[in-house]
């Protein structure tokens, strides 16, 4: 279940929610297969990003980074206020997520690893156009030419994982891309220190991987599924200039931009047709999202009782959500700072 999971993190299916805006669309364009071209700019060369937040606990502080997914390939991060408290900071907290634990040693993970392979493809060796509906896949293929041109390899995955590869495709060929900005930031400022992060990942046991894999690949289309690819395909088709706005919102600290009204219906549609499977439910694979959100803010409060100096990055829209994870500590008593 370890490398299944980690194969659908590479792919994109497990990326922490980031919000996406509906609101303010920029100019656009409409190409000849019926998809809108993206006309905003993607910024590039040494940009700001957002400000700091920050959570008081009497004289404990602690420095909350937003993130965000995707963000301009073409940035530099000009991260001098981030690496100054991380040359600080008594502990760094990790971001908020789930790790699928087991005793498998690297030997035998390795050899799981064709079994993952053949848990991210449909059952009976189907291709898409043989699992979605005519207008879906009809959709799909014109989307499938214009960003991973004649990959047919991609037609025998499953629903949940082609529209993660071709997501991952399209925000490639427009200047976009997941990671590989925040990340290398924190942890060069770490290993200069000799420090590591602390987790703050919900953790789930996993007896027998290998029953699990078996177990997914028996798994079948579910009505979650069509929704995750359907979602997908309307952001991709519709949505992009709004995605690549808020990247460039992140990347010059606009936080008028960044605390716009969000939507988070396709991260949300595709949690839920990886969670909502008997294999996730038979491993306790339930209530995912409160389960996170608990650890991470247990984590953070034991931080904030012992801690001068405490650092933190979460994605945006769980600092500027009524009910996001800054707001769960405010209600508790600490004084939550947003950016100036």
């Amino acid at each position: 279940m370890r490398v299944l999971l980690t194969l659908l993190l590479a792919a994109g299916v497990l990326a922490p929610l980031q919000a996406q805006t509906p609101a303010e669309a920029p100019p656009v364009a409409i190409g000849e297969d019926g998809v809108l071209e993206l006309e905003t700019m993607v910024v590039t060369g040494a940009q700001p990003g957002p400000g700091l937040w920050k959570v008081r606990n009497g004289n404990n502080l602690l420095y909350v980074l937003g993130t965000q997914s995707p963000l301009p390939k073409g940035i530099t991060w000009r991260s001098d206020e981030v690496t100054e408290v991380l040359k600080l900071a008594d502990e760094v907290i990790g971001a908020p997520g789930v790790t699928v634990g087991s005793d498998i040693g690297i030997f035998r993970g390795l050899t799981m690893l064709p079994s993952a392979m053949k848990a991210m493809k449909n059952p009976d060796g189907d291709k898409l156009q043989e699992v979605l509906p005519p207008e879906l896949y009809a959709r799909w293929s014109a989307l499938k030419q214009r960003y991973m041109g004649r990959d047919a390899g991609v037609e025998k995955k499953r629903p949940l994982i082609a529209a993660a590869e071709l997501y991952r495709e399209a925000l490639s060929k427009n200047g976009l891309r997941e990671g590989g900005v925040i990340d290398p930031v924190i942890s060069q400022a770490l290993k200069a220190r000799k420090m590591k992060r602390t987790p703050a990942l919900l953790e789930i046991a996993v007896d027998d991987p290998r029953a699990a894999l078996a177990d997914f690949r028996k798994e079948v289309l579910k009505p979650e599924d069509l929704a995750c690819f359907r979602k997908t395909l309307d952001l991709i088709e519709n949505d992009l200039p709004q995605v690549a706005a808020r990247a460039n919102a992140w990347a010059v600290g606009d936080w008028t931009m960044l605390r716009s009204v969000t939507r988070e219906d396709q991260q949300l549609a595709c949690l839920s047709a990886l969670l909502n499977t008997e294999t996730a439910r038979k491993r306790g694979m339930t209530d995912i999202e409160q389960r996170v959100r608990a650890k991470w803010l247990a984590t953070t409060e034991a931080a904030l009782q012992k801690n001068k100096i405490t650092f933190a990055t979460l994605p945006v829209s769980q600092l500027v959500k009524p009910d996001g994870y800054l707001a769960a500590l405010q209600a508790k008593g600490y004084m939550v700072e947003a950016p100036e």
